[in-house]
């Protein structure tokens, strides 16, 4: 229950700082590129994917998948294109988190990925893979100053957006 409401608060909490965030700035043309431009993914390791994912489609009406399902909005700049954001339980004993103490990883959605770790690397920041180039999107994982593993993700959202279609099937 208490991941539950974890997650509850987390999501909220994104969808109103991202609404508040794209009603209030732009950005200007002499300004640094952006590095995170909002939440890609929520993952979170639970005892039984399947029935928790069982569980949000019954009860919060989730339309899951395999991996999870997928949250569909329109990006603040450009109302007219749509963003994505994946929710996905893993098992608890998944490795993809890094260590077996990490429950949750927050994947980042970036503007330009290899500029990016280009700048990470200057400052020294722990790069764990290379980056990995899919249809839907570029994707690397960093440590951040506590160990945490993250998932940077610059996505391609005309490509995801298949996954936005086969879930509304």
């Amino acid at each position: 229950m208490k991941k539950t409401a974890l997650i509850i608060v987390i999501m909220t909490a994104f969808c109103s700082g991202f609404a508040f965030n794209s009603m209030l700035s732009k950005q200007k043309n002499d300004e640094p590129f952006k590095k995170v431009t909002g939440i890609g993914g929520i993952f979170f390791k639970c005892k039984d994917p399947e029935k928790v994912k069982d569980w949000y489609n019954k009860n919060l009406g989730l339309k899951t998948d395999e991996y999870g399902t997928v949250f569909v909005w329109y990006q603040g700049a450009d109302s007219t294109k749509k963003g994505y954001t994946q929710w996905t339980p893993f098992a608890n004993n998944t490795k993809y988190f890094g260590t077996s103490s990490q429950d949750f990883m927050i994947d980042y959605r970036v503007a330009d990925l290899d500029a990016l770790v280009a700048e990470l690397k200057k400052n020294n920041v722990t790069i764990v893979d290379s980056i990995e180039r899919y249809n839907y999107g570029n994707f690397v994982h960093i440590l951040d100053c506590e160990g945490n593993k993250v998932q940077l993700w610059q996505p391609i959202d005309t490509a995801y957006g298949k996954f936005e279609n086969d879930q509304t099937k």
